[in-house]
Parts: structure tokens; sequence; C-alpha cells
């Protein structure tokens, strides 16, 4: 059995202080209103395709392009990467800023896809803020 990488611990640390939802849980009950969609991964991924109704601030710019994209503390925001581990970090990241209600998407993009939630398919107009 192989030991976890330093990336690994530091993912599965952010995940006890962040709160996460299923791509099921949103086919179930979708997000509440005013709830802001934020695809954290990198460009070349963002135009592959990604969520409808989904905002673009790749992880790298997230914490420096936030306040102004979403000023309001208490705004519901919804994050998400290819796998789930990016948009924990963001989120543990987040609430450090003082953001209250962030969410990550266990599973990414990904698990998005399988549940067949809306998708922009690659190439196509999106949404980039």
């Amino acid at each position: 059995m192989t030991q976890p990488t330093r990336y690994e611990k530091l993912t599965t640390d952010a995940k006890t202080r962040i709160r996460e939802i299923t791509a099921q849980d949103i086919e179930r009950t979708p997000l509440a209103p005013g709830t802001v969609l934020i695809d954290v991964r990198e460009t070349h991924e963002w135009h592959a395709g990604h969520a409808v109704g989904a905002i673009h601030l790749s992880r790298g710019l997230l914490e420096g392009a936030i306040e102004e994209k979403v000023p309001d503390l208490e705004t519901p925001i919804l994050l998400y990467c290819a796998g789930g581990n990016r948009s924990a970090l963001a989120a543990d990241n987040l609430q450090k800023m003082g953001y209250k209600n962030v969410t990550s998407l266990v599973g990414g993009f990904r698990d998005w896809q399988k549940a067949r939630l809306p998708v922009v398919p690659g190439g196509s107009d999106s949404l980039k803020l």
C-alpha cells in the first residue's frame, strides 16, 4: 500500500473543513437561486466543455478575482474542478477569506457529466469572466 502524497494529504485536510456536495445531490435538489457556479479548472479545460451557467475563474486567479465577481460574503458558491481536489482547496481558501456559503463538488466536472447535468460542449461560446 502506497503512502498518500503531500498533495493528497493537503486536499484531505482541506476537505475536513469544507462542505461538499455530489452531482447526485444536485440532480435531486437543484442549486438554490442565486448560487454562483465557478469552474476553477485551467482555461484549456474550460474550453473543452463546462457546466451550463458556470463562470470561469481558474484556480490560480480565484483568490485575486473573487471579491470583484462575488462581493457578498453570504452568496452561495459552488466550486468545481475536474475531480474535486482543486475545488476543495479553493473552497478552503474562500472560507479563510470570509465567504460563508462555499461548497465543493465531489468528483468535479467528471461526475457532473456522468450525472448528465447540463454541459456547454467544447468549442461553444461561453461565459468567461
